[in-house]
C-alpha cells in the first residue's frame, strides 16, 4: 500500500532560525512515530509561501512566524513591511481552507498577536524561543492524525476484524449464506468477503445509529461539517434525491410557496408533491443550438423574489449537469433580504471546497442548505450523499423527524464508511487531485480540438443568450463536445465508442457529448479517449443531418397544488385517437402526473398544471421521433399513450390557486 506524504511548511524571514527549525523538526520526525510521512520545508517570504501552497498538494499544515510582518527587502540591511501575519493567514485560509495554520510568537507579543488573529482559523501557537522540536512535532503530528481519522470507518473495520458470530440481521450472516452455495457463491467471490462482513445493522451498538447518532457517526458528521465549511452535516444513504425531499419537508408546510428552477432534478419536483408546497416554477435559459438548458436568468430570479416575497424558500441547481454555475452571492443576498431561505443542489459540485478554482461554494456564498452527491464526484459509494446546513434558524428536531421519515432503519453501513473516507481524502489530498484533474481537463480540451472534427465548447458557446451577462462560470471538469461534424449521429457515436473503444460517456444531446472528469480520471484514460476520437475523425465521414428535438414548452398555469392533484384518482385520456391523430380533448385539462422526457429531464407537465395544445404536440412529436427517448409519467393503455388527468368532479372539489 502506498504511504502518504505530508509536508509542513514553515515561513520565517530569518534564514538561520528557519534552518534550525527545519533541521530540528525533521530530526524529531525521523526519531518519533511518523506513519503519515511528515517532513518539514521552509521559505522566507509570504510570496514564496503562497507559490509553494499553489504548487504542492502534499502540504498539510503551515507554521507562520509572527515576525513575518517585517520581511527583509531586496536592499541589504533594510526591513520593510511586506505582509502582516494577519493578511497572510487570511490569504492562506481563502486559498486552501483545509490546511492547519500555526503561529510562532515571542512571549512578550503573545496578547497582541493572539488578539489580532482571534477571529481567524488558527489552530495553535508556539513560542519561538522554546525550540522544543519534539514537542512541536508531537502536536503537529497529533493534529494531522486527527484530520486523518475516519471515526466510523475505523470502528466498522475494527468490528469486522473482531470476527463476532452474527445472531442478528442481515440474513446473509456475514456472507455465510452465499460462501458455500453452489448457486450464488460466484457472487460472493465477485463482490468480495469484506463487503459482506461489513454489511451490518443497528443491531451492533458500537457502530451507532444513522437515525439518532450519538457515537462514531455523529463524530464523523462533525468532522465532515468542518471540512465542508458547514455548521452541521448529515450523511444520507438514499442519495441527494432524498436529501432534497427532507429539506423541503422541514422548511415548507402545505400551501407555502417555493421558488424553483424548472430545470431542477426530478427529486425537487417530487419533493414539492410530498411537502404540499405551492411551487412557483421559473423557466430555465436554453441554448437552442445545442439543446442545453442553463441557469434561470438573474433578472428573472430578482423579479420572482420581488413578486413572491412571501415565499419560504428558493432552490437552484449549481452547477448544472453541463457545468454552468450561478453567480450565487447576489441572488442569495436578495433572497435573504426578503427572509427567504436558499437551498442549493450541489449534486455535481461536492468537491468545490477543496480547490480555489471552483470556489465560492454554495455555503461560502451564503446558502442555508446545500445537498451534495458525494458519490458523483468524490470517492463514495453510489447513493452516498451529504446535507450541509448553515441555516441560523435550523430546527434540528423537525429536520430529524423528516430525515427519519425517509431514511431506512437498515442503512448500508459501507455507504456511511465511504462518506467518512471520501471526506478524509478530500481534506488531505483533494487540492492535489483536483489540480491534476484541472490539468487533465486542459490537456483534453487541446487534444479534442486537435482532431479537427470534434470541438470542446467553451463558456461563451455554452451560455444561452439570456444569461450572457449574469457572471455565469463553467466547471471545467464537465466537458461538452460538439460532434456535429463527425459523420455519426450521437447514438451511433456513443455505440461506436462503447463497442470499439471501451469508452462510456456521461450524457448527450442531439449534437453533443458530455464527458465527466473526476479525481479518479487518469492520463491513460485521457490518451485512450483522444486516440478513439482521432481515429474516428480520420475516417473522414461526411457530416450528417442531426435531428433536433423541439424546445420544451414554457410553463403554463398551475391551477392546483401539485400534491392535491397527484393524490386524485384521475382518468386516463389518450394523447392520440384510434386513427393516430392528436386528441382534441386535452387542451385546458389538468395533469395529475409529472411528465418528464429524458433528455433534457425537465418536466413538461407537473401535477396540477394546465395542458395546452403546444404541450400535447410536443409530447406527440417525442413519441413519434425515431430517436428513442424515455418519457416518465405517460401511461400506456395497450399501445395507446395516455395522460392521467383530473376529472371535472375532482377539479370541482379542489381549491384553485390564486
Amino acid at each position: 500500500m502506498k504511504k502518504p506524504i505530508s509536508r509542513i511548511l514553515l515561513i520565517n524571514d530569518e534564514k538561520l532560525i528557519l534552518k534550525a527549525f527545519i533541521k530540528g523538526l525533521n530530526d524529531a520526525a525521523k526519531s518519533m512515530e511518523n506513519s503519515l510521512g511528515i517532513t518539514f520545508i521552509g521559505v522566507t517570504t509570504a510570496r514564496e509561501a503562497l507559490q509553494v501552497l499553489e504548487e504542492d498538494g502534499d502540504i498539510q499544515a503551515v507554521v507562520v512566524d509572527d515576525k513575518l510582518y517585517t520581511l527583509q527587502s531586496e536592499r541589504k540591511g533594510t526591513r520593510n513591511l511586506q505582509m502582516t501575519v494577519l493578511e497572510l493567514v487570511q490569504k492562506i485560509s481563502r486559498f486552501r481552507p483545509e490546511l492547519n495554520i500555526y503561529i510562532l510568537i515571542a512571549q512578550e507579543q503573545q496578547d497582541d498577536v493572539v488578539d489580532a488573529l482571534f477571529s481567524e482559523t488558527v489552530d495553535g501557537y508556539f513560542y519561538r524561543e522554546e525550540r522544543d522540536y519534539r514537542g512541536m512535532y508531537r502536536i503537529l503530528n497529533a493534529q494531522l492524525q486527527e484530520k486523518a481519522r475516519t471515526p466510523f470507518y475505523d470502528q466498522l473495520k475494527s468490528y469486522v476484524l473482531m470476527a463476532k458470530d452474527a445472531w442478528h440481521t442481515p440474513g446473509h450472516s456475514s456472507g455465510d449464506s452465499l460462501r458455500d452455495s453452489p448457486w450464488i457463491s460466484d457472487f460472493y467471490e465477485f463482490i468480495g468477503e469484506h463487503i459482506f462482513r461489513a454489511d451490518l445493522s443497528v443491531s451492533v451498538p458500537m457502530l451507532d445509529s444513522l437515525m439518532e447518532p450519538t457515537g462514531v457517526i455523529a463524530e464523523a458528521q462533525k468532522i465532515a461539517a468542518k471540512a465542508f465549511g458547514a455548521r452541521r452535516t448529515f450523511f444520507a444513504t438514499n442519495g441527494t434525491s432524498t436529501a432534497n425531499k427532507v429539506i423541503f419537508q422541514t422548511l415548507l408546510a402545505p400551501g407555502e410557496k417555493l421558488l424553483l428552477d424548472r430545470n431542477c432534478h426530478k427529486s425537487v419536483h417530487h419533493g414539492v408533491v410530498l411537502s404540499g408546497a405551492h411551487p412557483v416554477y421559473l423557466d430555465s435559459s436554453v441554448n437552442k443550438k445545442f439543446s442545453i438548458y442553463g441557469p434561470v436568468p438573474k433578472q428573472t430570479l430578482f423579479n420572482a423574489l420581488e413578486q413572491h416575497a412571501d415565499a419560504e424558500a428558493l432552490i437552484l441547481t449549481s452547477c448544472t449537469y453541463d457545468g454552468l454555475r450561478y453567480d450565487l452571492s447576489p441572488i442569495i443576498e436578495a433572497a435573504h433580504a426578503k427572509g427567504i431561505k436558499v437551498i442549493i443542489d450541489e449534486a455535481w459540485y461536492g468537491f468545490a471546497r477543496f480547490h480555489p478554482a471552483f470556489r465560492p461554494t454554495a455555503l461560502e456564498a451564503g446558502a442555508d442548505y446545500a445537498t451534495q452527491s458525494t458519490h458523483k464526484v468524490l470517492s463514495a459509494f453510489s447513493q452516498s450523499s451529504m446535507i450541509h446546513v448553515n441555516d441560523p434558524d435550523f430546527n434540528e428536531h423537525l429536520f430529524r423527524e423528516n430525515f427519519n421519515m425517509h431514511t431506512s432503519t437498515s442503512p448500508q453501513y459501507s455507504m456511511i464508511a465511504s462518506l467518512d473516507v471520501a471526506r478524509k481524502q478530500a481534506t488531505l489530498e483533494g487540492y492535489k487531485l483536483l489540480s491534476r484533474t484541472l490539468e487533465l481537463a486542459r490537456e483534453l480540451h487541446l487534444q479534442i480540438n486537435a482532431t479537427g472534427v470534434f470541438q470542446v465548447l467553451e463558456l461563451p458557446e455554452l451560455l444561452p443568450d439570456e444569461v450572457k451577462h449574469d457572471n455565469i462560470q463553467l466547471d471545467p471538469t464537465k466537458v461538452t463536445v460538439d460532434i456535429s461534424r463527425c459523420g455519426f449521429t450521437v447514438e451511433e457515436l456513443i455505440r461506436e465508442l462503447f463497442e470499439h473503444y471501451n469508452i462510456q460517456v456521461e450524457k448527450s444531446t442531439f449534437n453533443t457529448l458530455t464527458l465527466l472528469l473526476t479525481i479518479g480520471t487518469t492520463r491513460s484514460k485521457v490518451s485512450r479517449l483522444y486516440d478513439a476520437l482521432m481515429r474516428i475523425a480520420r475516417e473522414g465521414r461526411a457530416p450528417r443531418r442531426l435531428y433536433q428535438t423541439s424546445e420544451v414548452p414554457h410553463f403554463t398555469e398551475l391551477r392546483y397544488l401539485p400534491r392535491d392533484a397527484f393524490y386524485c384518482e384521475g382518468e386516463l385520456v389518450p394523447l392520440l385517437d384510434e386513427e393516430d391523430r392528436v386528441s382534441k380533448y386535452l387542451e385546458g385539462r389538468v395533469s395529475a402526473d409529472q411528465i418528464t422526457p429524458y433528455p433534457p429531464g425537465i418536466p413538461v407537465l407537473v401535477p396540477g398544471q394546465t395542458i395546452t395544445n403546444s404541450i400535447v404536440h410536443y409530447l406527440v412529436s417525442i413519441l413519434r421521433s425515431q430517436k428513442r427517448m424515455e418519457v416518465h409519467g405517460i401511461v400506456f393503455d395497450g399501445y395507446l399513450p395516455c395522460l392521467r388527468l383530473l376529472t371535472a368532479t375532482e377539479e370541482g372539489s379542489l381549491r384553485k390557486l390564486s
